[in-house]
């Protein structure tokens, strides 16, 4: 996270009140945006979470993103995407596409953010990492393989294209249904930023159901 932004979030996490309006604000909870963004969950509403390993923020957002992903809503669909900034976070980004890729990242994406944010592992390094994943039971030729294939670098150079054109400015950040962005940053925390998610899924919901 940048480091104004990181300033602006631990602001207002401070001045934040436990408890959260009925109805988000707009331009301060949320932000939408015009024209949305295309989506690629078809009958489902998407919900994107752009994030980085190397980010506290995101660390802290994960237990009640897994949480919620435990009883989400049968009507959406839930992604996440590696944000990238600068090339400094491209290596984060590619190592999770190649746990994707070998099918490794559910039972590994806590992992990764344990490994940096409580063991202080730099996974950053290219052969920090495949030693790490070694450690997880992953073939470290096999893993570096696909880490550098043209495949992996592709996407991670993809996530890099869309950081620009969905407008992140900090992570994490949670894009509903190409319609509504909303962060902890702009919440106040990281409770409320759940709730604000659940009513901005009520509202894309309401939004479809309309047009039928």
């Amino acid at each position: 996270m940048k480091r104004m932004q990181c300033f602006l979030f631990l602001c207002a996490l401070f001045f934040a009140n436990t408890a959260f309006a009925a109805t988000p604000v707009a331009m301060k909870d949320y932000r939408t945006y015009v024209p949305p963004q295309p989506t690629e969950s078809g009958n489902k509403i998407e919900v994107i979470e752009f994030f980085y390993y190397g980010c506290p923020h995101c660390f802290a957002l994960e237990p009640y993103i897994n949480k919620w992903l435990s009883n989400a809503p049968k009507d959406v669909a839930f992604r996440r995407i590696p944000a990238v900034f600068s090339n400094d976070w491209i290596p984060l980004a590619k190592t999770f596409y190649a746990l994707d890729a070998l099918g490794e990242l559910n039972r590994l994406n806590d992992a990764v953010y344990v490994a940096i944010h409580v063991k202080h592992i730099d996974l950053s390094q290219e052969q920090t990492l495949f030693d790490w994943v070694a450690q997880q039971g992953i073939d470290r030729k096999k893993f570096a393989d696909v880490y550098n294939s043209f495949s992996v670098k592709n996407r991670a150079e993809f996530a890099k294209t869309l950081t620009s054109t969905y407008a992140i400015e900090g992570t994490p950040s949670l894009v509903v249904d190409g319609k509504y962005l909303t962060s902890p940053s702009m919440t106040g925390s990281y409770q409320n930023v759940m709730q604000v998610l659940e009513q901005l899924i009520n509202m894309a919901r309401q939004e479809r159901s309309s047009k039928h």
